[in-house]
């Protein structure tokens, strides 16, 4: 089957009006982005992710990258973690406001990176922050997150409901232990090359 040609369409940079990033939390996880959390199993980076959430329901500060007083909404998705023996458990020893803190049912369908619940979730409870751990589990049927083109497409959408209601999206990832550490850093930057645009990145 012959492939249909794409109309080129050019844009000056002139015609571009130039804004400010705004931080949730300076220099690492900016608002309207994504944000990669990305390092070994069990290095803690849901510990980490979940400490932030409590944080954020409670309007506190990590340090002086964070500027806000009032309590922030977060919507916080695990496919690995039970909900009431370990999120609510960690949320609990963080001391979290859990009213602060949703998450989207998934009982009677999985969630996937461009399931339109997740800008409903996001209108209907104002989040700042959305997590998703990790990030393999979200991908949807089919889709490889290590093709780099794969990986570009699934993260576009997810990156235009972060820009569309100036929430900080963070995807955390695994490093994967079939491939040595120098690696996967290599096949990661492959990938990551073609989602940066979209993305912050704070790789533990």
């Amino acid at each position: 089957m012959e492939e249909t040609k794409t109309e080129l369409q050019l844009i000056k940079l002139s015609e571009i009006q130039s804004q400010e990033v705004s931080w949730l939390w300076f220099p690492f996880i900016p608002y309207g982005k994504l944000t990669i959390v990305q390092g070994d199993p069990g290095d803690g980076k849901t510990t980490f992710i979940l400490n932030i959430a409590a944080k954020l329901s409670k309007g506190e500060s990590l340090d002086g990258g964070m500027n806000f007083t009032e309590p922030l909404n977060v919507i916080y998705q695990s496919a690995e973690d039970g909900l009431a023996d370990t999120v609510k458990h960690r949320l609990e020893q963080a001391v979290a406001d859990c009213e602060k803190i949703s998450v989207i049912d998934e009982k009677i369908k999985s969630l996937s990176m461009i399931d339109e619940r997740l800008e409903e979730a996001v209108i209907k409870t104002g989040a700042k922050l959305l997590i998703l751990d990790p990030i393999q589990a979200y991908l949807g049927g089919g889709m490889d997150m290590n093709r780099a083109n794969e990986a570009r497409d699934m993260t576009k959408k997810l990156a235009a409901l972060a820009e569309k209601y100036q929430c900080a999206i963070v995807l955390e990832a695994d490093w994967n232990n079939r491939l040595g550490h120098n690696e996967q850093c290599e096949r990661s930057s492959h990938q990551r090359q073609e989602i940066k645009r979209h993305t912050g990145e704070w790789v533990r």
